[in-house]
């Protein structure tokens, strides 16, 4: 479960919003399912309230210091929540899938407190938005939006806190060989390049061209523009085991 973002100038999408329909109800819960339990009056009061927006690949939904005025819940598509070092570097905290949202974006409409870092979207996206006085207003009278609430600050602080693991603990090329496998078991071969593999795991380009031209040599990935494909994914499970 969980929910998603806002847009910069503190205004819902543009994206022709419409409020939303009770078919439109039904494929949200069917992705958030907590609203099934949530009484008639309540389900008067979400459809009401929320708008429903499409969002395009390479949109920019908030950047870092944005004021939080509005958030969504992500019925599908894909979000990148990513910081952005002093040094121009990205590293991505987590994305944002089917059913799922920005807790970045629910900690900051309950603080109100500037958001802390930048998403954009990847997969085109379908959402319903929901404005943040609303949104507060709902966790404060619904014990169900409290529980939604507090269950996404959960699952969401682990795999943050598996990323700082990550980062902290585990070297370079093991993040890499992991990344490879996961991405590979998917579409194999990847269509990604170095540097996106470096703003994926915060780090440079020459890091990650260093570590892929050595994987490469040793026979493990084909690496050409643009393009990976592992051939030893034996090998890349050694290297990323811990």
């Amino acid at each position: 479960m969980q929910v998603l973002f806002l847009t910069p100038a503190g205004r819902p999408p543009r994206h022709c919003p419409t409020v939303i329909t009770a078919e439109q109800f039904d494929t949200v819960a069917g992705q958030f399912d907590f609203l099934h339990r949530i009484d008639a009056a309540a389900v008067r009061e979400f459809q009401q309230a929320v708008t429903y927006s499409r969002l395009p690949a390479g949109k920019r939904l908030f950047s870092e210091g944005d004021g939080a005025q509005a958030l969504a819940l992500v019925v599908a598509g894909t979000v990148r929540v990513f910081k952005t070092g002093r040094n121009g570097r990205e590293i991505t905290l987590y994305r944002i899938g089917d059913g799922e949202t920005c807790i970045l974006s629910v900690n900051a409409i309950l603080t109100q407190q500037p958001l802390p870092a930048a998403a954009t979207v990847e997969e085109p996206v379908e959402a319903v938005t929901i404005a943040a006085g609303v949104l507060r207003d709902w966790v404060h009278r619904h014990p169900l939006w409290r529980q939604f609430v507090f269950e996404l600050i959960s699952q969401r602080l682990l795999k943050v806190l598996n990323l700082v693991d990550d980062v902290v603990f585990s070297r370079m090329d093991a993040r890499i060989a992991s990344l490879l496998l996961d991405r590979s078991r998917m579409q194999n071969p990847l269509h990604i390049t170095h540097q996106e593999i470096a703003a994926e795991l915060g780090t440079s380009r020459e890091v990650i061209s260093r570590i892929l031209e050595g994987l490469a040599g040793a026979g493990v990935v084909r690496a050409t523009r643009g393009r990976i494909e592992v051939l030893d994914a034996g090998s890349l499970e050694t290297l990323a085991s811990p």
